[in-house]
């Protein structure tokens, strides 16, 4: 089955009660049971809901795997996966990360004796040294956020095999449309789906994708004895979104292409960030094992200061001044104040994060009218 057609129907089965084509939303705390433990599959609805379970079929599906797990967001699935781990393991992460991702590894499980290094992963060769006994997780964002580095997933997950450590991919970037990550050799691919695969901007998820029987039983016990499921009516949502993944992710891609051509010709514009360029140091990295380069772009301006970028910020319309990404429409933000401003600016300095980076996530508008948009902030400079 090609990817439009299981973003389609993968999982989702018309209602066998009422033939109903799109699944319904199970809107109930609890199940009647016939006698103690003779029921229909469902118990309580924290365990399991059956509109959630036709998300979790639709997701790990998409991911070529044979489990999906979801959860109330995505950070609430980067947890369950880091509850897998144990005080005195370590975690090696992607030094250009999401600064929810920084803060939850540093600030509230570095309390607890996990202790987390991050790297620069998009040279394989540097991660052999940062390995020891204690490392148990591998963190892998690809394309990063927000410097849009490109890590190479098979050749890292192969490192990481070697030294029997899991790996996880944070694919939320890229989508299933654009990459499969398990079959580059992850162990785990974990998602916010707040973004591209809802892609309305209208509902708050997590997800977690595997195809081993073993991690996938872990992680449906943390979410059951945690709780931080998602409701129906967000999974109803979510499943809505992902039957116009392939269309949404792939307009997006061809915008943001064009609006990175468009920045490279801006002369107030110092740097853009974009893997589908061929300067850009991991492209042919990106160019195999993406279909296409993403919708994210990211550009520093060369008045190199939060003043010139607050300007540009203030001075769009289309693209919206907010955090998040991967909706129908444009957003416009600055991740040293807003998404990543959790990370000690030394940290940010390190991987070029400057106070005039400014990440756009492009939507699926008509493209003159974005570069139009975007022209006449630049022009406020």
């Amino acid at each position: 089955m090609k990817f439009g057609t299981k973003a389609i129907h993968a999982g989702v089965e018309p209602d066998p009660s009422s033939g109903a084509i799109m699944t319904p939303i199970f809107q109930t705390s609890t199940y009647v049971q016939k006698a103690p433990g003779d029921h229909k599959g469902y118990e309580y609805a924290r365990t399991q809901n059956p509109t959630r379970d036709a998300l979790q079929k639709s997701l790990a599906a998409l991911e070529n795997g044979r489990y999906g797990i979801c959860y109330a967001s995505g950070l609430a699935a980067m947890d369950a996966i880091v509850k897998m781990l144990k005080s005195g393991d370590e975690v090696i992460g992607t030094n250009d990360l999401y600064g929810g991702s920084y803060r939850l590894l540093t600030k509230c499980y570095g309390q607890f004796g996990i202790k987390s290094h991050f790297i620069d992963l998009t040279d394989p060769k540097k991660l052999e040294g940062y390995i020891n006994k204690n490392t148990k997780l591998l963190w892998i964002e690809t394309p990063t956020n927000p410097m849009l580095g490109i890590v190479d997933i098979k050749a890292i997950c192969e490192i990481a095999k070697k030294h029997k450590i899991l790996t996880v991919v944070d694919n939320t970037f890229a989508s299933p449309y654009l990459q499969q990550p398990l079959d580059l050799g992850a162990d785990i691919v974990m998602h916010s789906c707040t973004k591209y695969l809802g892609g309305h901007s209208d509902v708050v998820m997590g997800a977690v994708i595997t195809r081993s029987k073993r991690i996938a039983d872990k992680l449906y016990f943390i979410q059951n004895a945690t709780g931080a499921v998602p409701g129906p009516q967000d999974c109803f949502l979510m499943l809505r979104g992902i039957k116009t993944l392939h269309l949404r992710v792939q307009r997006s891609s061809e915008n943001a292409k064009a609006i990175a051509e468009f920045l490279l010709k801006e002369k107030k514009v110092s740097k853009v960030y974009y893997p589908g360029f061929k300067t850009h140091p991991n492209h042919k990295i990106a160019k195999k094992q993406m279909s296409h380069f993403g919708g994210m772009v990211s550009f520093d301006l060369k008045a190199n200061t939060f003043a010139a970028a607050k300007k540009v910020l203030k001075g769009t319309k289309l693209f919206a001044l907010a955090e998040s990404l991967g909706g129908v429409e444009s957003l416009i933000g600055h991740p040293a104040s807003m998404t990543h401003a959790s990370i000690p600016k030394e940290d940010r300095l390190k991987v070029g994060l400057t106070d005039s980076l400014i990440r756009l996530s492009v939507g699926i508008e008509d493209i003159e009218d974005l570069k139009a948009d975007l022209a006449k902030a630049l022009s406020k400079l």
